[in-house]
Order: structure tokens, then sequence, then C-alpha cells
């Protein structure tokens, strides 16, 4: 039997290296520009539109037939934006550790929130709010030095000349009516346009790819033109095979993904925008230890919000943001511009690695109880200490053969003072970049 010893470096390799399989665009040529997306970890999605109004469902509960559309689209006479305060989002947004930002710029139901000149729905020509609501959030992430994200619906049930409406009912044909679909194209190209023009944004959040092809959508068009005027933008995974990074939604996967960069979004409690009805709220426990399993695997938690129609932040999602905050200021180092962690088996828990490999952190619950254990670690341990403080910690191992290259088991015990409400992180640091034992064990 050999002995099987990897870098930490080959097994990035091996679990990251299929972007390409997934989209055309090769991942070497946009590693530069993705390095500040796999440096921020944690950012937060805004879903704001008119269906806070009535706390229904974003576009879908008029596109299911739950509202009749011209009911849903009443809402628009509800949306005053009285208490908008941008400012206080992004300090929120900043407090809570995040890095970027992403704000419903326009959904499937085609409101937009900014005064576009695509004549179409927007609201600040067709609600009370009679203001540009878009604009001032932007400036206030600017200020805060968190990256501005938009989100971008490529449907849009509410415009005359797409073909797609009611679940069970569509206007048209594209192959029957080609030119109407062309007005479409113009139409939603040039929103696009509007917005990259104006706001220069960071990153794009497309949605509803699913109802057309890449060719239909003019994908490549849409990404040239981006990247024309913005070469650093980052575009998501739902431009039909034209994006940079993968978007799971709301389910965990239960394996490491194989893409170079990807982004888990997810709900405070079960809704996208603000529906008071909606109180399965998720505890702070539960968004940490999520979130920390999302960057163990080399994630990004996208966690969404839904202020009401006034612009206020319900109070459950303020507390999940600051607890979250308070959480990452702590442990920051062990979070924020770290690498995906060890594979599994080697540790029951979360780890993410130090950029230069050279440090592993270990996750351990709240009330955790007894040691910690790393397995198959075959790098020398220099020193072992709490995260958050400059305590250091013993450790031993065991099972250890002088003959043999095997690595024994590294216990730590967990000291009274590992007391955090959520998670406690130890770091192990090595005397370099981390090599694990992968093999079967037994004479070698």
């Amino acid at each position: 039997m050999k002995k099987v010893v990897f870098a930490i470096g080959l097994l990035f390799i091996c679990f990251f290296n299929n972007l390409e399989a997934q989209t055309k665009i090769p991942a070497d040529s946009i590693r530069s520009k993705m390095q500040w997306f796999a440096d921020a970890k944690l950012g937060i999605f805004i879903h704001w539109g008119i269906y806070a109004v009535k706390g229904i469902g974003e576009s879908w509960s008029f596109h299911n037939k739950e509202i009749s559309h011209p009911d849903y689209m009443k809402q628009l006479n509800g949306f005053t934006a009285a208490k908008y305060d941008p400012s206080a989002w992004a300090a929120l947004i900043k407090e809570s550790g995040a890095r970027y930002a992403v704000i419903t710029t326009k959904h499937h139901d085609g409101v937009a929130l900014w005064p576009t000149k695509q004549h179409h729905y927007n609201i600040p020509q067709n609600s009370p709010a009679k203001r540009d609501v878009l604009t001032p959030f932007f400036t206030a992430l600017d200020k805060e030095g968190i990256k501005k994200g938009a989100y971008f619906s490529l449907i849009d049930w509410s415009y005359p000349d797409y073909p797609g409406f009611l679940k069970d009912s569509s206007r048209y044909k594209i192959a029957n009516e080609p030119a109407r679909w062309q007005r479409f194209l113009n139409f939603y190209q040039g929103q696009i346009n509007e917005l990259n023009m104006q706001y220069h944004p960071d990153l794009w959040w497309f949605d509803g790819d699913w109802e057309h092809s890449s060719d239909e959508w003019q994908a490549p068009k849409v990404r040239q033109q981006i990247l024309q005027q913005t070469p650093t933008a980052i575009i998501n995974g739902r431009l039909t095979g034209y994006g940079d990074y993968d978007t799971p939604e709301q389910n965990f996967p239960v394996t490491r993904p194989t893409y170079n960069w990807w982004e888990l979004c997810m709900t405070i409690n079960n809704s996208w925008g603000n529906q008071p009805r909606d109180t399965a709220w998720k505890t702070p426990y539960e968004i940490i230890s999520i979130f920390a399993d999302v960057i163990s695997n080399g994630g990004n938690l996208l966690l969404d919000i839904g202020p009401t129609a006034e612009g206020i932040i319900p109070e459950k999602q303020v507390q999940v943001l600051k607890e979250l905050g308070k959480w990452n200021k702590k442990h920051q180092e062990a979070v924020f511009g770290t690498l995906g962690g060890l594979p599994q088996g080697h540790f029951y828990g979360p780890t993410t690695l130090s950029k230069d490999s050279n440090t592993i952190y270990l996750f351990a619950p709240a009330n955790a109880k007894g040691q910690l254990v790393i397995k198959g670690l075959s790098s020398k341990i220099k020193r072992v200490r709490l995260v958050g403080s400059n305590e250091q910690l013993k450790y031993k191992e065991v099972g250890k053969i002088s003959w043999s290259p095997v690595p024994g088991l590294i216990y730590i015990p967990l000291p009274p003072t590992a007391n955090d409400a959520y998670m406690d992180i130890i770091a192990v640091e090595l005397e370099g970049p981390v090599k694990l034992y992968r093999g079967h064990g037994g004479l070698q």
C-alpha cells in the first residue's frame, strides 16, 4: 500500500476545477476579478417591491393566479417608502459583516425601482413614493465600502411584448412573431444598459432564464455589453451558461459543489419579500451554522431580507443581522478571505483555511463538550489557540506509531472559555501549508 499525502492546493483543484463544464466562461479568464467575491463570503439579498404592500408572493402570486394581475398591480398605489432610510440599511448591512448587497432592481412583475426610460412600470413615476429609491441605496453602499449588486429579472410578465404571462397562458410564440420578441429584447437590454451606465453594479444577479434559451435571450451579447462598460462586473450563473458562478437556492448542497465559485441564496424565514404571515424565522444560531457550512465548502451566503412597503426592515431580520455581525466581528480571521476547509472525514464539523494554508480553523457548535479531533493531519502543529482571544490550547496526538508515516489523531480539549453563544472557532497553526494523509491506514 502506498502512502497518500495531498497538499491542500491539489485538493482545491480536485474540488473546484469544473466551472468550464457548467458554463462557457473559462475559469482562468475571470479568476482575478472573482477574488473579491471569493474573499467576501457574505452578501445581503434585498427583495423590495410592491408585493410588500399586501405581503404576498413577489410576482408569482399573480402568475399562479393567487391574485389577479390588476389587483396585484394596484399595490403600486400603496408603495410609499415613507420610512425608507438607505443609509441605515447600508449601515446595518455593514454591521452584519457582509461585503456586498444585492437588491431587486426589477422582479418578474416588471416594476423597476429606478426611473427607467423604457416606458414601463416604475416606482418613481407610478407610486406614492414619487422618487428614485435605487440611487440613494447604491450611494449609501458606496459610502460604506460595500460592493453593489443588481438583481434583474430577464422575464417580465407585465410587459405586453413578453411571451409569458400567467402560468397556464402565453401571449404568443416567438417563432410566430419574431418582431414582437425583438421589441422585448430591445426593451430588456435597454433597461440593463440603463442600470449599467448609471450605477456600474459590481455584480449582476440575473433571474428567470429558464423560460428561454441563451440564443433567445442573446446571452453572449448581454454579457459582452455589461463587460464592455464595466469590465470587472461579476455575473451570476442565471444567464444561461454565460455567468461566472453558480447559485443554488434555499437548499444547501450535501456535497461540496464542483464550481470554482458558488453562492447559496437563502431567506431568513420562508419568504423572499415581506410576508408578515410567514413567522418561520430562522434563529441566529441556525443562520450562523449554515453560514459556517457554506464557507467550509468554499462558497458564499447571500442572506435575504424583505423590507415593508414603507421601507422598514422587520425586527426579526434586524436581530439576525446584528447577531451575525457580532459573531463575524469576533471570528473574522476565520471567515473572511479564507479558503474552503478540509475534505469530509478529517473533522466532524465546518472548517476553513487561511489563504496561505498555514492555519486550519475548526468550528465548534455552542456548548460543545469534550474534545475536538482532527484525523489524517500530516503537517506539524506550531500552536493551537482560541479565535477571538490570545488563549493558547493544549493538544495531543493519539495513535501515532513511530515507524509509520500514518499520522495519529489530534485531540484538542475545549477550554471553559470556549463559550460563544453560537459557535467557537479553534485555530490550528501549522509549520507550513497543510498536508493531509488520505490513505487507508495500517502498514505502509
